[in-house]
């Protein structure tokens, strides 16, 4: 990969490119519905959008559900730049973010097949495996440092 950079910014600016990430990967690649993938909460969340060059390539989104809790959601990775370190840059900048706006612990539901990702970034598993838009989830969490 050439060129790759993340860049932090709201729905209104990342929207086309995100939504594009995040079409190819939930609803064509896992079957997941429209309706469910873009489920209104958008707007309320910080946006980050991984580029090579110019095109999207990843995506995720952090919503604060508590003022020191993060929820990391939607990341999203076309699948010929998985295993190019996009998931990683885009954590790390998640993580960067968060620490910004005060955040002590991040948590997501990360697919099951992924775990092993997110547990090389310090994640913990907290939880049973659990059926989220028709896909095995667990709970995960990780405890930020200032």
């Amino acid at each position: 990969m050439s060129n790759l950079e993340v860049d932090v910014g709201t729905w209104d600016a990342f929207q086309d490119a995100a939504t594009a990430v995040r079409k190819a990967v939930f609803v064509e690649e896992q079957g997941v519905s429209e309706d469910e993938e873009l489920d209104g909460n958008d707007s309320e969340a910080l946006q980050f959008l991984a580029r090579d060059d110019e095109y999207p390539v990843g995506t995720a989104r952090l919503r604060f559900p508590e003022p020191t809790v993060g929820k990391v959601e939607r990341v999203a990775v076309r699948e010929p730049y998985r295993g190019d370190g996009v998931g990683a840059a885009l954590m790390r900048a998640v993580e960067d973010a968060a620490r910004d706006d005060g955040a002590m612990e991040l948590k997501l539901h990360a697919q099951t097949h992924v775990e092993p990702f997110y547990e090389q970034l310090g994640y913990e598993t907290v939880s049973d495996e659990f059926e989220e838009a028709g896909i095995p989830h667990v709970k995960m969490r990780k405890r930020l440092n200032g």
